[in-house]
């Protein structure tokens, strides 16, 4: 940086036209604006609420399941859990950001001291000249001291151009976290119901299980009186051995879901385990009243609120390369004391400075340019991505209110279904006894009804599946 000495009569001249300077400043590069893109006006998916659906109550969705389980388990997740840490921790950096770049805007003041203690050489040119002289004293010590300042001036609005994209970039991190939070409170809840749901089938397995060994045992007792053949026996074998290979992977699945809860609560594996053990109650899933409207999701949704402020970042930088066109300007000044075997200020040591600098890149072979096309470049993607982001909102509702639509509807059916097939097996069982039907139509009808059961259970575990990602989908949970 070039650096002009002031006379004393310039500070008068400084004092003057600093004002003039600071009114004039210009920010240059374009006002940011929110793109105003055309939304749908409802969804096209429908809840299945009907008259018994509960409005909306998107902060603390998970209450609605009333189940002290599930909101003790995301309580705890959302206070351990390490994704969510270092989401904050970002958070503090982009605070910490936007604050040096509003701190960049004012004056910068310090304090200097120092005292420097010297024995000339006899042998360096100084040395040789001055030690002719009478009274030359070898020794010296040096003191100085002052307080320093400052500024650059913004004149063309570059460093406001950095502070806002600073700004933006926090508030950008900010929705990030709460992205993250509801990804957390929505992952948490997921595992817990497919643990619940894979209990529930596990026991549903092992009832079948007892019931086809008593069959078994009755077909034995009727062998040794003659009343069956090998060829039953052999068959109700086949079916107490199918229904017991059904319990490893269901078992699996249960401690697979228990490991990620516990990595989601910020533990190690079997750490919360044994709070789990115990099979739950009945699901209370609630069903959904819509009223949430697709051009909501704007102010509801993490993502795209945070694709939002990047795109509103990226076009304050364009401010900021554009910013490299026009000159810099930067006043510094000094109220110091210097003196030689003397640490006491004093009018004679009293040494003030000013100076005015100027920076100007009037020459770069078209690195500006360059700057200025890459901003833009960057701020074109950044509106790609906060357009497809909200493609993606509307998207993510649309599925979940469909699973949640289909899958109730299918739980429905699943209920006519067990209903009609316990009806059927008891018939067949009684039959059976009475020697009217054969074993393997009692079998057929085993098979059928244990189907049913399982496919209830997956539907009911689907169901609450569904209901939490349409809340994830719809931005809840922060």
């Amino acid at each position: 940086m070039n650096t002009l000495p002031i006379p004393r009569t310039g500070f008068s001249l400084l004092a003057t036209l600093l004002p003039l300077a600071l009114a004039a400043c210009a920010t240059v590069g374009p006002d940011y604006a929110a793109p105003k893109d055309a939304m749908p006006e409802h969804f096209h998916g429908q809840s299945v609420g009907g008259a018994n659906a509960q409005p909306l109550k998107l902060d603390l969705w998970w209450t609605q399941f009333q189940d002290p389980a599930l909101s003790r388990i995301i309580e705890r997740a959302l206070a351990q859990n390490l994704d969510l840490a270092a989401a904050l921790a970002r958070v503090e950096q982009a605070r910490a950001s936007a604050r040096l770049g509003e701190a960049n805007l004012l004056p910068t003041i310090g304090l200097s001291a120092q005292a420097a203690a010297q024995r000339q050489s006899l042998q360096s040119p100084l040395g040789k000249l001055a030690s002719g002289h009478p009274g030359y004293e070898r020794n010296a010590t040096l003191f100085d001291s002052g307080v320093g300042a400052s500024w650059e001036i913004d004149l063309f609005g570059g460093l406001h151009r950095a502070a806002e994209a600073d700004q933006a970039e926090a508030q950008a991190a900010e929705a990030e976290r709460l992205g993250v939070k509801v990804s957390v409170a929505a992952e948490a809840a997921d595992a817990y119901f497919r643990i619940r749901g894979a209990q529930a089938r596990i026991t549903l397995a092992e009832s079948q299980l007892k019931t086809d060994r008593d069959l078994l045992e009755l077909v034995n007792l009727r062998l040794k009186a003659g009343l069956a053949t090998q060829r039953e026996q052999a068959a109700a074998e086949a079916r107490v051995a199918q229904v017991a290979a059904t319990l490893p992977p269901l078992k699996a699945e249960r401690d697979v879901q228990l490991n990620r809860l516990d990595v989601l609560m910020g533990a190690h594996p079997g750490t919360y385990a044994a709070e789990l053990t115990g099979p739950g109650g009945s699901a209370n899933v609630p069903a959904l009243a819509m009223t949430l409207q697709p051009a909501e999701l704007l102010r509801r949704r993490p993502d795209v609120i945070a694709a939002e402020r990047h795109l509103a970042a990226s076009n304050a930088r364009i401010g900021v390369a554009t910013a490299e066109y026009y000159p810099k300007f930067s006043l510094s000044g000094l109220l110091g004391f210097e003196a030689l075997n003397t640490a006491t200020p004093s009018a004679a040591n009293f040494q003030p400075q000013l100076v005015a600098g100027l920076r100007w890149r009037l020459f770069d072979f078209g690195k500006v340019d360059a700057e200025v096309a890459r901003a833009k470049g960057a701020n074109a993607e950044a509106l790609a991505r906060y357009r497809q982001a909200m493609l993606r909102a509307t998207e993510d509702v649309e599925n979940a209110l469909v699973a949640q639509t289909q899958t109730e509807a299918e739980r429905q059916e699943l209920l006519k279904e067990v209903a009609a097939s316990q009806r059927a097996r008891d018939s067949s069982d009684a039959a059976y006894q009475g020697g009217a039907v054969s074993l393997s139509e009692v079998l057929e009808q085993d098979r059928q009804l244990l189907t049913a059961r399982d496919q209830l259970a997956r539907a009911e575990t689907g169901s609450a599946r569904a209901v939490i990602a349409t809340y994830r989908a719809l931005g809840g949970g922060w």
